[in-house]
């Protein structure tokens, strides 16, 4: 419903501010009346607005101030604050237009001619209006908006593959939403109803507790999603990792070769495929040796304390030892300063190596050695997979496993030069 905003012709106090709000948002004279005169703040405070205006309406549904026939469209703050934004059926109106022609527009689909095309490119442009993304989404099947679910963003690991995705995200023009579930399954459900209502076109996971159920109601729904690093036990869909079984046999390798005669490994939860893959590679390696016992492998949970925990339960059973292969870099950190406390040095008495390559491997003494991940690349993979799957509608279920390197640093360098 409109209603009147003037009800004496010589309300010019309310034109004026009006008139100055206009001016202030369109950066320039506003024209009103039969004549196409100039009317300024100045001229409204010396004249009778009703010589220069027909009545204004202020339509209460579109939150807009509409002026006589050519719908000249003006947007006025509420209490001087926020202004409202424009919609397209204010594009619509002040280029003559239908709502339609403005869609064919933004959309580039559809013909119009180019003088239609440039008034309504004027009227976006004098309304300063802004297409909703998620309206347009809507409509068209596409939000241009991808999500990223991290298990533990304070893990140096997973910053870096956000960094990866994002970067791939945004040279196609998607947008990517964080999202931080801290190892609880009951949050990243939360945040997958979230996902859903607000239209995300395709989901990424790097997260420990993604589980079965979780993927096949995705499909059901028909939302994208790729796997990283982390899966669940059967693949639904496609998974980006590592080698990680390649890459645990390289750094098991590598203490061999270094002279090590006792190898322990420091290992990560074991609902991880990650995690199993690693064990498995450390176990296969040296179970031919005499010396190798199922006690030489301690849990570390992924984390600093839980690697410094592995160490001290491991002096109390082998404290001959010679040799660590920690399941990741964080656990290698936290092993690192549990030596340190037991007196015992590094590289001299015991050979440490980890597993990631994260940068905080480089800011240890000693240094750390360890099997580096792609991890950039893994995040940049994952989200180019992804936006295929999106733009094709086809989702698959391949398997891309990433090479991984050796990269052998002061906490190794102990009989290999002796």
């Amino acid at each position: 419903m409109s209603e009147p905003l003037f009800r004496a012709a010589g309300s010019g106090q309310a034109a004026v501010r009006v008139v100055a709000l206009l001016e202030r948002r369109q950066g320039r004279p506003v024209r009103f009346g039969r004549g196409r005169k100039v009317l300024t703040s100045a001229d409204a405070r010396a004249y009778s607005v009703s010589e220069y205006m027909k009545p204004v309406t202020y339509d209460w549904r579109f939150r807009s101030f509409i002026f006589f026939q050519t719908c000249v469209t003006g947007y006025i703050p509420k209490d001087d604050g926020e202004a409202w934004m424009a919609t397209i059926r204010d594009v619509a109106r002040l280029a003559g237009v239908s709502v339609a022609t403005v869609s064919r527009v933004l959309n580039q689909n559809g013909y119009v001619n180019k003088e239609t095309e440039q008034k309504v490119r004027k009227a976006i442009e004098q309304l300063r209006y802004e297409p909703n993304a998620v309206a347009r989404g809507l409509a068209g099947k596409q939000t241009g908006t991808i999500a990223l679910i991290l298990p533990d963003i304070t893990n140096p690991f997973f910053p870096e593959m956000a960094r990866g995705v994002e970067d791939a995200a945004q040279a196609q023009g998607y947008t990517v939403i964080l999202c931080n579930s801290d190892d609880q399954g009951q949050k990243e459900k939360s945040y997958i109803e979230m996902l859903r209502k607000k239209y995300v076109d395709g989901i990424i996971f790097a997260s420990n507790t993604l589980g079965q159920e979780d993927v096949e109601q995705m499909r059901s729904s028909n939302i994208p999603l790729v796997v990283l690093d982390r899966a669940p036990t059967r693949q639904l869909c496609s998974v980006i990792r590592s080698q990680n079984y390649e890459g645990a046999k390289l750094a098991v390798r590598h203490l061999l070769d270094v002279g090590c005669r006792k190898i322990a490994h420091i290992y990560g939860p074991q609902e991880l495929i990650t995690a199993k893959k690693r064990l498995l590679g450390y176990e296969e390696t040296v179970m031919h040796f005499p010396w190798y016992t199922p006690s030489l492998m301690v849990p570390g949970h992924f984390r600093v304390d839980g690697g410094f925990a592995a160490v001290k339960e491991l002096w109390k059973r082998h404290p001959d030892v010679d040799g660590i292969f920690c399941g990741n870099d964080l656990m290698a950190v936290g092993a690192l300063k549990a030596l340190y406390q037991l007196g015992v040095r590094v590289p001299e008495d015991v050979a440490l190596i980890g597993f990631d390559g994260i940068g905080l491997t480089e800011l240890t003494q000693p240094e750390l050695s360890t099997v580096a991940q792609p991890i950039y690349e893994m995040g940049s993979l994952a989200a180019k997979v992804l936006m295929e799957t999106i733009e094709t509608g086809v989702m698959e279920a391949k398997l891309y496993e990433l090479e991984v390197t050796l990269v052998a640093r002061e906490s190794t360098k102990r009989r290999a030069e002796a």
